[in-house]
């Protein structure tokens, strides 16, 4: 009985370790997004770049190059998220309508974003894909 209890003891100690949680201690972390990535908005052929930092589940950063329906550039803007598994989602820091949702695969992300301008009552997503710069 004590040598199995041992043997369950070690496994638990183990794999303790295996599997980072976020701040909250719920939600595993799969991959770490820190870093500059670069891709293009597959809709417009936009390019963007996404400057990100990663503390536990949570992420900030900024996001550069995206477009506003009516085809002007939006000045760079300040991102704030959340990292569950392999899947980041974030939201511009303003509370203005734009989100995102991406699949993190090693040194690429694939996804959509979705852009809301109230005003106008139009809605538009498009699928992007980055990848990290090295």
């Amino acid at each position: 009985m004590k040598a199995a209890l041992g043997v369950i003891a070690a496994a638990l100690v183990l794999t303790s370790g295996c599997a980072q949680k976020d701040g909250i201690g719920r939600t595993p972390v799969a991959v770490d997004v820190t870093g500059v990535w670069e891709g293009t908005q597959a809709g417009t052929g936009n390019s963007i770049e996404l400057v990100l930092k990663q503390e536990g589940a949570k992420v900030t950063g900024e996001m550069k190059g995206i477009r506003k329906l009516d085809g002007t550039e939006e000045p760079p803007f300040p991102i704030v998220g959340t990292v569950s598994g392999d899947t980041v989602t974030f939201r511009e820091v303003s509370g203005e309508p734009f989100r995102v949702q991406v699949l993190v695969n090693g040194d690429e992300m694939t996804g959509i974003d979705e852009m809301t301008e109230i005003a106008e009552g139009t809605s538009k997503a498009d699928e992007i894909a980055l990848r990290r710069r090295q």
